[in-house]
Protein backbone atom coordinates (compact mmCIF):
# COMPACT_ATOMS: atom_id res chain seq x y z
CA UNK A 1 0.00 0.00 0.00
CA UNK A 2 3.19 2.25 -0.40
CA UNK A 3 5.69 3.30 -2.46
CA UNK A 4 8.44 4.89 -0.29
CA UNK A 5 11.09 5.64 -2.82
CA UNK A 6 14.25 7.48 -2.32
CA UNK A 7 15.54 4.62 -1.23
CA UNK A 8 13.92 1.83 -3.20
CA UNK A 9 14.21 3.43 -6.58
CA UNK A 10 15.30 1.45 -9.62
CA UNK A 11 18.39 2.44 -10.97
CA UNK A 12 16.15 2.23 -14.35
CA UNK A 13 13.32 4.06 -14.07
CA UNK A 14 14.54 7.79 -15.46
CA UNK A 15 14.66 6.00 -19.01
CA UNK A 16 10.49 5.12 -18.12
CA UNK A 17 9.95 8.29 -16.84
CA UNK A 18 11.64 10.56 -19.81
CA UNK A 19 10.15 8.33 -22.23
CA UNK A 20 6.60 9.01 -21.00
CA UNK A 21 7.44 12.69 -20.58
CA UNK A 22 8.01 12.97 -24.35
CA UNK A 23 5.21 10.43 -25.52
CA UNK A 24 3.18 13.31 -24.06
CA UNK A 25 4.03 15.47 -26.71
CA UNK A 26 3.10 13.11 -29.47
CA UNK A 27 -0.40 12.59 -27.89
CA UNK A 28 -0.91 16.08 -26.98
CA UNK A 29 -0.63 17.54 -30.74
CA UNK A 30 -3.46 18.76 -32.33
CA UNK A 31 -1.43 17.08 -35.71
CA UNK A 32 -1.63 13.39 -34.44
CA UNK A 33 -4.54 13.46 -31.88
CA UNK A 34 -7.13 15.84 -31.96
CA UNK A 35 -9.25 14.69 -29.53
CA UNK A 36 -6.35 14.23 -26.91
CA UNK A 37 -5.48 17.43 -25.22
CA UNK A 38 -4.36 17.81 -21.80
CA UNK A 39 -6.75 20.21 -19.80
CA UNK A 40 -6.53 21.73 -16.73
CA UNK A 41 -9.10 23.97 -14.45
CA UNK A 42 -9.55 24.92 -11.01
CA UNK A 43 -12.37 24.27 -8.33
CA UNK A 44 -13.51 27.14 -6.50
CA UNK A 45 -11.88 26.00 -3.41
CA UNK A 46 -8.37 26.08 -4.94
CA UNK A 47 -8.45 22.66 -6.05
CA UNK A 48 -6.41 21.88 -9.51
CA UNK A 49 -7.92 19.42 -12.25
CA UNK A 50 -5.87 17.82 -14.56
CA UNK A 51 -7.64 15.62 -17.38
CA UNK A 52 -5.65 13.65 -19.78
CA UNK A 53 -8.23 12.07 -22.53
CA UNK A 54 -7.96 8.68 -23.96
CA UNK A 55 -10.86 7.30 -26.02
CA UNK A 56 -9.43 4.04 -26.50
CA UNK A 57 -10.51 1.54 -23.79
CA UNK A 58 -13.50 2.45 -21.69
CA UNK A 59 -11.05 2.94 -18.44
CA UNK A 60 -10.11 5.54 -16.53
CA UNK A 61 -7.45 6.44 -13.64
CA UNK A 62 -8.78 8.76 -10.76
CA UNK A 63 -5.47 10.10 -8.93
CA UNK A 64 -5.22 12.79 -5.89
CA UNK A 65 -2.18 14.32 -6.13
CA UNK A 66 -1.37 16.33 -2.16
CA UNK A 67 1.74 18.85 -1.85
CA UNK A 68 2.92 17.08 0.87
CA UNK A 69 5.79 14.38 1.29
CA UNK A 70 8.02 13.39 3.65
CA UNK A 71 10.63 16.15 2.90
CA UNK A 72 7.94 17.99 4.74
CA UNK A 73 7.72 15.87 8.09
CA UNK A 74 7.51 17.98 11.17
CA UNK A 75 11.22 18.35 13.29
CA UNK A 76 11.75 14.87 14.73
CA UNK A 77 8.76 13.05 13.48
CA UNK A 78 10.10 11.69 10.60
CA UNK A 79 7.99 9.20 8.77
CA UNK A 80 4.37 11.13 9.39
CA UNK A 81 3.84 11.62 5.73
CA UNK A 82 4.26 8.12 5.32
CA UNK A 83 2.50 6.74 8.08
CA UNK A 84 -0.81 9.15 7.58
CA UNK A 85 -0.71 7.64 3.77
CA UNK A 86 -1.01 4.38 5.97
CA UNK A 87 -3.79 5.68 8.09
CA UNK A 88 -5.97 6.92 5.23
CA UNK A 89 -7.04 3.45 4.43
CA UNK A 90 -9.03 3.21 7.94
CA UNK A 91 -12.15 4.62 8.25
CA UNK A 92 -14.44 7.71 7.99
CA UNK A 93 -17.36 9.18 9.27
CA UNK A 94 -19.51 7.48 6.50
CA UNK A 95 -16.93 4.30 6.11
CA UNK A 96 -16.41 1.28 8.24
CA UNK A 97 -12.92 0.32 8.57
CA UNK A 98 -11.73 -1.84 5.72
CA UNK A 99 -14.59 -0.69 3.46
CA UNK A 100 -13.02 1.41 1.29
CA UNK A 101 -10.96 -0.82 -0.18
CA UNK A 102 -13.69 -3.41 0.03
CA UNK A 103 -15.66 -0.97 -2.27
CA UNK A 104 -13.15 -0.81 -4.70
CA UNK A 105 -12.51 -4.21 -5.32
CA UNK A 106 -15.93 -4.97 -5.70
CA UNK A 107 -16.82 -2.86 -8.31
CA UNK A 108 -13.56 -4.39 -10.35
CA UNK A 109 -11.01 -1.60 -9.91
CA UNK A 110 -7.58 -1.66 -8.12
CA UNK A 111 -5.49 1.10 -6.31
CA UNK A 112 -2.73 2.41 -4.11
CA UNK A 113 -1.51 5.11 -2.86
CA UNK A 114 2.58 6.02 -2.68
CA UNK A 115 4.80 8.60 -0.34
CA UNK A 116 7.85 10.60 -1.79
CA UNK A 117 9.83 13.08 -0.16
CA UNK A 118 7.96 15.70 -2.75
CA UNK A 119 4.27 14.74 -2.18
CA UNK A 120 1.56 11.61 -1.29
CA UNK A 121 -0.88 10.14 -3.78
CA UNK A 122 -3.59 8.09 -4.53
CA UNK A 123 -5.12 6.56 -7.36
CA UNK A 124 -7.80 4.12 -8.73
CA UNK A 125 -8.16 2.55 -12.13
CA UNK A 126 -11.50 1.24 -12.97
CA UNK A 127 -14.32 1.36 -15.26
CA UNK A 128 -14.97 4.51 -16.51
CA UNK A 129 -18.71 4.50 -15.54
CA UNK A 130 -17.06 4.08 -11.58
CA UNK A 131 -15.55 7.07 -11.57
CA UNK A 132 -18.29 9.11 -9.42
CA UNK A 133 -17.92 6.35 -7.07
CA UNK A 134 -13.86 6.82 -6.91
CA UNK A 135 -14.48 10.46 -6.20
CA UNK A 136 -16.98 9.96 -3.66
CA UNK A 137 -14.70 7.64 -2.05
CA UNK A 138 -11.49 10.07 -2.39
CA UNK A 139 -13.71 13.21 -1.30
CA UNK A 140 -14.87 11.47 1.89
CA UNK A 141 -11.51 10.74 3.28
CA UNK A 142 -9.65 13.85 2.06
CA UNK A 143 -12.35 15.59 4.95
CA UNK A 144 -13.47 12.65 6.85
CA UNK A 145 -11.11 10.37 8.36
CA UNK A 146 -11.29 8.98 11.73
CA UNK A 147 -8.77 7.50 14.10
CA UNK A 148 -8.57 6.52 17.66
CA UNK A 149 -5.41 5.73 19.82
CA UNK A 150 -5.89 2.14 18.86
CA UNK A 151 -5.65 2.69 15.23
CA UNK A 152 -2.06 4.04 15.87
CA UNK A 153 -0.71 1.97 17.74
CA UNK A 154 -1.92 -0.81 15.07
CA UNK A 155 -0.60 0.92 12.31
CA UNK A 156 2.55 2.03 13.77
CA UNK A 157 3.78 -1.71 14.43
CA UNK A 158 2.91 -2.02 10.57
CA UNK A 159 5.09 0.81 9.10
CA UNK A 160 8.13 -0.43 11.49
CA UNK A 161 7.76 -3.90 10.00
CA UNK A 162 7.48 -2.61 6.54
CA UNK A 163 10.26 -0.38 7.98
CA UNK A 164 12.67 -3.45 8.77
CA UNK A 165 11.48 -5.24 5.61
CA UNK A 166 12.41 -2.79 3.20
CA UNK A 167 15.33 -1.35 4.85
CA UNK A 168 16.73 -2.73 8.37
CA UNK A 169 16.63 -5.87 6.49
CA UNK A 170 18.18 -4.67 3.05
CA UNK A 171 21.95 -3.83 3.48
CA UNK A 172 21.72 -1.43 0.53
CA UNK A 173 18.75 0.32 1.61
CA UNK A 174 20.76 0.85 4.76
CA UNK A 175 24.09 1.98 2.77
CA UNK A 176 21.94 4.53 0.39
CA UNK A 177 20.18 6.25 4.12
CA UNK A 178 23.24 6.79 5.27
CA UNK A 179 24.50 8.26 1.82
CA UNK A 180 21.17 10.67 2.04
CA UNK A 181 21.80 11.72 5.47
CA UNK A 182 25.94 12.48 4.82
CA UNK A 183 24.68 14.46 1.25
CA UNK A 184 21.96 16.18 3.01
CA UNK A 185 22.91 17.24 5.86
CA UNK A 186 20.30 20.18 6.66
CA UNK A 187 18.10 19.80 3.77
CA UNK A 188 15.43 17.28 4.63
CA UNK A 189 16.19 14.97 1.40
CA UNK A 190 18.97 13.28 4.30
CA UNK A 191 16.19 11.98 6.27
CA UNK A 192 14.50 8.58 5.18
CA UNK A 193 11.08 8.62 4.07
CA UNK A 194 10.03 5.83 5.92
CA UNK A 195 11.33 7.59 9.03
CA UNK A 196 13.75 7.03 11.55
CA UNK A 197 12.82 4.15 13.83
CA UNK A 198 12.89 5.98 17.13
CA UNK A 199 11.24 8.60 16.50
CA UNK A 200 8.49 6.94 14.46
CA UNK A 201 8.29 4.47 17.74
CA UNK A 202 6.70 7.56 19.24
CA UNK A 203 4.34 9.15 16.45
CA UNK A 204 1.13 10.13 18.09
CA UNK A 205 -2.31 10.16 17.32
CA UNK A 206 -2.12 14.29 17.84
CA UNK A 207 1.00 14.42 15.39
CA UNK A 208 -1.38 12.37 12.59
CA UNK A 209 -4.70 14.30 13.58
CA UNK A 210 -2.46 17.84 13.18
CA UNK A 211 -0.40 17.09 10.05
CA UNK A 212 -3.94 15.68 7.95
CA UNK A 213 -5.89 18.39 9.14
CA UNK A 214 -3.46 20.92 7.75
CA UNK A 215 -1.94 19.52 4.54
CA UNK A 216 -5.40 17.45 3.50
CA UNK A 217 -7.75 19.92 1.88
CA UNK A 218 -8.64 20.68 -1.66
CA UNK A 219 -6.43 23.79 -2.03
CA UNK A 220 -3.35 21.48 -1.11
CA UNK A 221 -4.64 18.95 -3.78
CA UNK A 222 -3.95 18.18 -7.62
CA UNK A 223 -6.48 15.69 -9.39
CA UNK A 224 -5.48 13.49 -12.09
CA UNK A 225 -8.22 11.84 -14.63
CA UNK A 226 -6.72 10.10 -17.70
CA UNK A 227 -8.32 8.33 -19.62
CA UNK A 228 -12.27 7.91 -21.77
CA UNK A 229 -13.57 11.31 -20.19
CA UNK A 230 -13.87 14.54 -21.59
CA UNK A 231 -12.91 17.78 -19.74
CA UNK A 232 -16.69 18.44 -19.05
CA UNK A 233 -17.59 15.18 -17.82
CA UNK A 234 -14.43 15.59 -15.23
CA UNK A 235 -15.52 19.16 -14.53
CA UNK A 236 -19.00 18.34 -13.27
CA UNK A 237 -18.48 15.39 -11.59
CA UNK A 238 -15.24 17.27 -9.90
CA UNK A 239 -17.62 20.44 -8.78
CA UNK A 240 -20.40 17.67 -7.02
CA UNK A 241 -18.03 15.40 -5.31
CA UNK A 242 -14.55 17.96 -4.39
CA UNK A 243 -16.54 21.17 -4.93
CA UNK A 244 -18.29 21.48 -1.78
CA UNK A 245 -15.11 20.88 0.33
CA UNK A 246 -13.47 24.08 2.26
CA UNK A 247 -9.77 24.47 0.62
CA UNK A 248 -7.24 26.46 2.68
CA UNK A 249 -4.50 27.92 0.65
CA UNK A 250 -1.00 26.74 2.38
CA UNK A 251 2.01 28.97 1.82
CA UNK A 252 4.54 28.03 -0.32
CA UNK A 253 6.68 25.30 1.12
CA UNK A 254 9.90 26.49 2.17
CA UNK A 255 13.11 23.98 3.39
CA UNK A 256 16.30 24.23 4.89
CA UNK A 257 18.68 24.45 1.79
CA UNK A 258 21.71 22.61 2.02
CA UNK A 259 25.37 24.27 2.18
CA UNK A 260 27.60 24.05 -0.65
CA UNK A 261 30.02 20.74 -0.01
CA UNK A 262 33.41 21.85 -0.59
CA UNK A 263 34.69 18.44 0.26
CA UNK A 264 34.41 14.99 -0.83
CA UNK A 265 32.84 12.38 1.74
CA UNK A 266 32.78 8.68 1.99
CA UNK A 267 30.75 6.34 3.60
CA UNK A 268 31.22 2.27 4.46
CA UNK A 269 28.39 -0.23 4.79
CA UNK A 270 29.50 -3.54 6.44
CA UNK A 271 27.60 -5.84 6.81
CA UNK A 272 28.00 -10.02 7.31
CA UNK A 273 24.61 -10.21 4.56
CA UNK A 274 26.16 -8.77 1.91
CA UNK A 275 26.90 -11.45 -1.02
CA UNK A 276 28.06 -8.75 -3.06
CA UNK A 277 30.04 -6.00 -2.83
CA UNK A 278 29.33 -2.52 -4.41
CA UNK A 279 30.47 0.81 -5.28
CA UNK A 280 28.47 4.02 -5.21
CA UNK A 281 28.76 7.58 -5.61
CA UNK A 282 26.20 10.29 -5.69
CA UNK A 283 26.58 13.87 -6.28
CA UNK A 284 24.62 17.06 -5.66
CA UNK A 285 22.57 18.27 -8.77
CA UNK A 286 20.04 20.62 -9.73
CA UNK A 287 16.38 19.42 -10.32
CA UNK A 288 14.15 20.65 -13.22
CA UNK A 289 12.29 22.67 -10.71
CA UNK A 290 15.72 24.50 -8.65
CA UNK A 291 19.07 24.80 -8.71
CA UNK A 292 20.50 25.84 -11.80
CA UNK A 293 17.59 24.28 -13.29
CA UNK A 294 18.79 24.98 -17.21
CA UNK A 295 21.35 22.21 -16.79
CA UNK A 296 18.26 19.45 -15.74
CA UNK A 297 17.81 18.54 -19.64
CA UNK A 298 21.52 18.29 -20.39
CA UNK A 299 21.94 15.99 -17.33
CA UNK A 300 19.30 13.54 -18.32
CA UNK A 301 20.90 13.55 -21.74
CA UNK A 302 24.25 12.87 -19.81
CA UNK A 303 22.98 10.37 -17.18
CA UNK A 304 22.14 8.31 -20.35
CA UNK A 305 24.91 8.47 -22.24
CA UNK A 306 27.04 7.40 -18.88
CA UNK A 307 24.78 5.12 -17.74
CA UNK A 308 21.60 3.67 -19.42
CA UNK A 309 21.80 0.47 -20.90
CA UNK A 310 24.86 -1.91 -22.24
CA UNK A 311 25.93 1.02 -24.96
CA UNK A 312 26.15 3.36 -22.21
CA UNK A 313 29.97 4.49 -21.57
CA UNK A 314 30.12 2.42 -18.13
CA UNK A 315 29.06 -0.01 -19.22
CA UNK A 316 31.03 -0.48 -22.49
CA UNK A 317 34.43 0.61 -20.48
CA UNK A 318 33.80 -1.50 -16.87
CA UNK A 319 31.92 -4.40 -17.67
CA UNK A 320 32.81 -5.21 -21.87
CA UNK A 321 36.00 -3.75 -22.13
CA UNK A 322 37.65 -4.13 -19.41
CA UNK A 323 36.20 -6.66 -17.49
CA UNK A 324 35.89 -5.69 -14.23
CA UNK A 325 32.46 -5.01 -13.59
CA UNK A 326 28.98 -7.40 -14.06
CA UNK A 327 26.93 -3.91 -13.71
CA UNK A 328 27.58 -0.50 -14.14
CA UNK A 329 25.13 2.73 -14.37
CA UNK A 330 23.87 5.64 -13.71
CA UNK A 331 20.63 7.68 -12.17
CA UNK A 332 19.62 11.33 -11.99
CA UNK A 333 17.22 12.11 -10.03
CA UNK A 334 15.44 15.51 -11.70
CA UNK A 335 12.08 15.47 -10.85
CA UNK A 336 11.98 17.05 -7.33
CA UNK A 337 11.14 20.07 -5.51
CA UNK A 338 15.06 21.12 -4.27
CA UNK A 339 18.03 19.89 -5.49
CA UNK A 340 18.75 16.74 -5.59
CA UNK A 341 21.73 14.04 -6.44
CA UNK A 342 23.27 12.44 -9.75
CA UNK A 343 24.40 8.44 -9.04
CA UNK A 344 26.68 6.49 -9.94
CA UNK A 345 27.13 2.57 -9.55
CA UNK A 346 28.91 -0.32 -10.11
CA UNK A 347 29.64 -4.14 -9.06
CA UNK A 348 32.44 -5.70 -9.63
CA UNK A 349 33.58 -8.98 -10.86
CA UNK A 350 33.80 -11.60 -9.31
CA UNK A 351 37.26 -13.11 -7.81
CA UNK A 352 38.31 -8.97 -9.61
CA UNK A 353 40.98 -8.80 -6.94
CA UNK A 354 41.80 -11.19 -3.17
CA UNK A 355 39.50 -8.12 -0.95
CA UNK A 356 36.08 -6.77 -1.93
CA UNK A 357 37.81 -3.49 -0.87
CA UNK A 358 40.72 -4.03 -3.75
CA UNK A 359 37.87 -5.40 -6.05
CA UNK A 360 35.90 -2.00 -5.03
CA UNK A 361 39.33 0.32 -5.56
CA UNK A 362 39.61 -1.17 -8.89
CA UNK A 363 36.05 -0.58 -9.71
CA UNK A 364 36.17 3.06 -8.54
CA UNK A 365 39.40 4.18 -10.49
CA UNK A 366 37.69 2.96 -13.84
CA UNK A 367 34.51 5.13 -13.10
CA UNK A 368 36.83 8.25 -11.92
CA UNK A 369 38.65 7.55 -15.53
CA UNK A 370 34.97 7.45 -17.29
CA UNK A 371 33.91 10.27 -15.40
CA UNK A 372 37.06 12.28 -16.36
CA UNK A 373 36.83 11.50 -19.98
CA UNK A 374 33.69 13.23 -20.28
CA UNK A 375 34.52 16.08 -18.24
CA UNK A 376 37.63 16.83 -19.70
CA UNK A 377 36.41 15.89 -23.26
CA UNK A 378 32.34 15.93 -23.52
CA UNK A 379 30.65 14.11 -26.12
CA UNK A 380 29.90 12.74 -29.50
CA UNK A 381 27.84 13.67 -31.74
CA UNK A 382 27.05 10.42 -32.12
CA UNK A 383 26.04 9.70 -29.03
CA UNK A 384 24.12 12.95 -28.19
CA UNK A 385 21.62 11.61 -31.82
CA UNK A 386 21.76 8.17 -30.11
CA UNK A 387 20.22 9.38 -26.66
CA UNK A 388 17.66 11.20 -28.20
CA UNK A 389 16.58 8.83 -30.90
CA UNK A 390 16.63 6.46 -28.03
CA UNK A 391 14.21 8.40 -26.01
CA UNK A 392 11.79 9.06 -29.02
CA UNK A 393 11.60 5.02 -29.46
CA UNK A 394 11.15 4.25 -25.91
CA UNK A 395 7.44 6.49 -25.76
CA UNK A 396 5.67 3.82 -27.40
CA UNK A 397 5.85 1.99 -24.33
CA UNK A 398 4.47 4.21 -22.29
CA UNK A 399 1.29 5.24 -24.51
CA UNK A 400 -0.29 2.07 -23.27
CA UNK A 401 -0.74 3.56 -19.78
CA UNK A 402 -2.96 6.15 -18.70
CA UNK A 403 -1.70 5.65 -14.66
CA UNK A 404 1.79 6.29 -16.32
CA UNK A 405 0.24 9.65 -17.97
CA UNK A 406 -1.32 10.34 -14.79
CA UNK A 407 1.81 9.75 -12.88
CA UNK A 408 3.86 11.71 -14.85
CA UNK A 409 2.31 15.12 -14.95
CA UNK A 410 1.51 14.22 -11.20
CA UNK A 411 5.33 14.39 -10.49
CA UNK A 412 5.50 17.04 -12.43
CA UNK A 413 2.98 19.07 -11.01
CA UNK A 414 3.91 18.52 -7.42
CA UNK A 415 7.63 18.99 -7.70
CA UNK A 416 7.10 23.00 -8.87
CA UNK A 417 6.85 22.32 -12.74
CA UNK A 418 3.72 22.67 -14.52
CA UNK A 419 1.82 21.70 -17.31
CA UNK A 420 3.57 23.89 -20.29
CA UNK A 421 7.10 22.47 -18.65
CA UNK A 422 6.00 19.08 -19.30
CA UNK A 423 4.69 19.48 -22.86
CA UNK A 424 7.93 21.60 -23.55
CA UNK A 425 10.15 19.06 -22.17
CA UNK A 426 10.85 17.03 -25.39
CA UNK A 427 11.69 20.38 -27.14
CA UNK A 428 14.08 20.96 -24.69
CA UNK A 429 15.61 17.57 -24.70
CA UNK A 430 15.97 18.58 -28.63
CA UNK A 431 17.64 21.43 -28.02
CA UNK A 432 20.75 20.06 -25.99
CA UNK A 433 23.94 20.23 -27.62
CA UNK A 434 27.33 18.72 -26.89
CA UNK A 435 28.53 22.06 -25.05
CA UNK A 436 25.65 21.81 -22.76
CA UNK A 437 26.55 18.52 -21.70
CA UNK A 438 29.83 19.11 -20.98
CA UNK A 439 28.72 22.40 -18.90
CA UNK A 440 26.65 20.07 -16.82
CA UNK A 441 29.03 17.88 -16.85
CA UNK A 442 31.82 19.89 -15.37
CA UNK A 443 29.31 21.81 -12.80
CA UNK A 444 27.40 18.65 -11.02
CA UNK A 445 30.84 16.21 -11.37
CA UNK A 446 32.74 17.81 -8.70
CA UNK A 447 34.30 15.49 -6.29
CA UNK A 448 33.85 18.29 -3.79
CA UNK A 449 30.39 17.89 -4.07
CA UNK A 450 30.19 14.24 -3.94
CA UNK A 451 29.68 10.74 -1.14
CA UNK A 452 30.99 7.70 -2.25
CA UNK A 453 29.74 4.49 -0.72
CA UNK A 454 30.99 1.27 -0.64
CA UNK A 455 28.59 -1.78 0.61
CA UNK A 456 31.21 -4.14 2.15
CA UNK A 457 30.80 -7.64 3.96
CA UNK A 458 31.36 -7.98 7.65
CA UNK A 459 33.78 -10.95 8.40
CA UNK A 460 33.16 -12.43 11.77
CA UNK A 461 36.19 -11.20 13.69
CA UNK A 462 34.86 -7.81 12.60
CA UNK A 463 31.89 -8.18 13.98
CA UNK A 464 33.80 -9.28 17.10
CA UNK A 465 32.88 -13.09 16.86
CA UNK A 466 34.74 -15.90 17.91
CA UNK A 467 36.14 -17.87 14.79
Amino acid sequence: MTGISRTFISLTQRTAVLAALLLVAVITSPARASDSVVDSFALDNGMQVVVIPDHRAPIVTHMVWYNVGAADDPKGHSGLAHFLEHMMFKRTKTLAEGEYSRIVARNGGRHNAFTSADYTGYYQTVAVDRLPLMMELEADRMVGLVLDEQDILSERDVVLEERSMRIDSQPMALLREQMAAAQFTVHPYGIPIAGWRRELEKLSLKDVRDFYDKYYNPANAILIVAGDVTTEQVRTLAGKYYGPLKGTVLPKRVRAQEPEQTEAKRVDYRDQRVQQPTWLRSYHAPSYSAGRKELAPALDVLAEILGSGVVSRLYQKLVVEQRVAVAAGSQYSSISYDPDSFLFYAVPRPGLAPTPEESLDILEKATDAVIAEIVEKGITEEELNRVKTGLVAEMIYARDSNSTMAQIFGQALTTGSTIEDVLNWPDEIRAVTTDDVLEAARYVLDIRKSVTGRLLPKQPEQAGEMK
